[in-house]
């Protein structure tokens, strides 16, 4: 097992200076407080009736997970023994909430009517002249149908024999983190990593589930824990480069910009906005 897994954070940063604006990323490194399985695409958790797969790669590292029964049984996971559980603070998976869903369709209706009349009178030389005056009027507007469907939160997720479910409803972090030995736009000189232990890191996080199998009332309990072992900035030529796409053998005729290093345990960045004049650190 990996003993050091890396979560990009997004810290995207743009500085805007005289010259042209530059991008910034804030890298978190990882490490279990569990036995965690780290592969290419996923961080595994398995016991002997379940296998839960992790990916951070998401806006704010995603603590959502799929959960594979691997039984001949129905597995039904207990969300109201279930939580998500960040720096000693539990947070429900169950949240009763109700959901509503609607449609509608819409048709324009217009209605007319019309009417006639004759009229005569002495024209302009002097002869009898009979016209035909036509006055109409017409009225429209939406006619529209539609439908809705409410459903609640499930207190329970059924998992058939042999498949999945994926559960999500917590982020890691959706800030940057700060720290007066941290520059927050460092050049390649300036780049320096905090780094901490379970006791002092600034993000502890868990899922603690709960399952049972079958018809069976017993309850399986346990916990994935993870913490931040460092952080550390980086200017994008660090932590970006740019190569053509490929697929299928054939290769694109532009570059795009990738992320040096993609994996289950990284971040999506997000976007700061800096205004000129503000401090950089």
């Amino acid at each position: 097992m990996k003993s050091l897994h890396l979560i990009a954070f997004l810290a995207v940063t743009v500085f805007v200076t005289s010259c042209a604006p530059k991008t910034f990323y804030q890298v978190y490194n990882t490490k279990p407080t569990q036995d965690i399985t780290v592969t290419e695409k996923n961080l595994n958790y398995e016991d002997e009736h379940c296998i839960v797969y992790y990916n951070f790669w998401a806006d704010g590292g995603s603590m959502g997970f799929r959960f594979f029964n691997k039984t001949d049984e129905v597995i039904y996971l207990d969300l109201t023994e279930s939580y998500f559980i960040m720096n000693g603070m539990a947070y429900d998976y169950f949240l009763n909430r109700v959901k509503t869903y609607s449609q509608s369709t819409g048709a324009m209706a217009t209605s007319s009517a019309t009417a006639s009349v004759a009229v005569s009178g002495w024209n302009w030389y002097s002869e009898l002249q009979t016209n035909q005056l036509m006055v109409s009027s017409a009225l429209s507007g939406m006619i529209t149908a539609g439908n809705s469907v409410s459903y609640g939160d499930e207190k329970i997720i059924r998992i058939p024999p042999k498949t999945a479910k994926y559960i999500s409803e917590y982020k890691i972090n959706s800030f940057v983190y700060r720290d007066c030995d941290l520059y927050r736009y460092p050049s390649k000189k300036q780049i320096k990593t905090l780094s901490f232990t379970p006791e002092n890191s600034p993000f502890v996080f868990s899922n603690r589930l709960a399952y049972a199998i079958g018809v069976s009332d017993d309850l399986f309990l346990f916990e994935n824990g993870f913490y931040i072992s460092e952080i550390t900035n980086y200017p994008e030529n660090e932590f970006i480069e740019e190569r053509k796409e490929e697929y299928c053998g054939q290769r694109s005729f532009e570059e795009k910009k990738y992320f040096k290093s993609v994996g289950p345990t990284e971040v999506r960045p997000r976007r700061l906005h800096v205004r000129p004049g503000l401090r950089c650190r």
